[in-house]
């Protein structure tokens, strides 16, 4: 799988605003990168524009011999089906079941007709239901997408960008409507199937703590330009207001401790740590 190229990708809405300002960067084939900076950072829009969601006003994006931002409409369908997309507010059509949602992950790979009757080939089906128990939805099968909680919202939108058999993973905000103890689990989920598929993946996250946890290097971005490039064990709190502003960054780890502690997967990590104090 090829590298992914950045050079001087620029985007400014037609407001004026420039969400993205020459951001050069190159992410290495396998690699999770967390991408973590303060609301309008350009941390979304940086995503989008590698598989044109939102189109860049300049700059490259290379990845396999190609200039995704130069390919026609053909060339960019046919560059979509190899770049999985898992998005903040789930993007699942309520109406379906949890299978049917999956499958049109291979919407890319089916004629017209095949789709709108959803009629989809046996090994596609067979598939689905290998993911479906890889993530853990085995059971949800035949259940509309409109009953799943949060998590098993983004359980299935997991298993439908890997439908598509990418080699290239965008993931906007995975957890930033869930509680702490599934944003875990859905982190954790989303780099397992990483690392078993060898997926490159950029990985937009809101929280600190899962990016330093979680992925291979960190990028902080600010006000559209790339601030801190390093990995995770860098992110100090020097680093951490030179991205975000100045704050007590202890005070904010504790914080974030507690809240994960009430959410009950973490009484065992605060158990240890107050024994340990003792």
């Amino acid at each position: 799988m090829p590298s992914l190229v950045l050079e001087k990708l620029a985007k400014r809405y037609s407001t004026g605003t420039a969400a993205l300002k020459d951001v050069s960067l190159t992410v290495p084939e396998d690699q999770v990168v967390a991408l973590v900076g303060p609301s309008g950072a350009g941390k979304s829009t940086l995503i989008r524009c590698v598989n044109r969601l939102v189109e860049p006003t300049s700059g490259r994006i290379l990845w396999d011999s190609a200039d995704i931002v130069a390919l026609d409409s053909t060339g960019l369908r046919k560059m979509r089906r190899r770049i999985g997309m898992i998005f903040q507010e789930f993007a699942l059509v309520d109406r379906l079941t949890v299978m049917e949602n999956v499958l049109s992950g291979r919407l890319g790979y089916v004629s017209f007709w095949q789709s709108w009757r959803r009629r989809f080939p046996q090994s596609d089906i067979d598939n689905a239901f290998r993911l479906l128990e890889r993530v853990g939805l085995t059971q949800y099968v035949d259940i509309r997408a409109d009953k799943l909680s949060g998590g098993q919202r983004q359980r299935v939108g997991i298993a439908r960008a890997l439908m598509q058999e990418p080699e290239l993973l965008l993931v906007d905000e995975p957890t930033a409507s869930l509680d702490p103890k599934t944003s875990r689990q859905i982190m954790r989920l989303i780099v397992e199937l990483c690392r078993e598929r060898k997926l490159t993946a950029i990985i937009n996250i809101h929280d600190v703590p899962l990016a330093r946890q979680f992925a291979e290097r960190v990028v902080g971005l600010k006000e559209g330009a790339v601030i801190f490039d390093a990995a995770p064990d860098q992110l100090t709190n020097e680093a951490l207001s030179q991205i975000y502003g100045a704050e007590d960054w202890e005070e904010a780890g504790q914080r974030a401790l507690m809240k994960f502690v009430q959410h009950g997967e973490g009484a065992k990590i605060e158990d240890q740590r107050m024994a340990g104090a003792r």
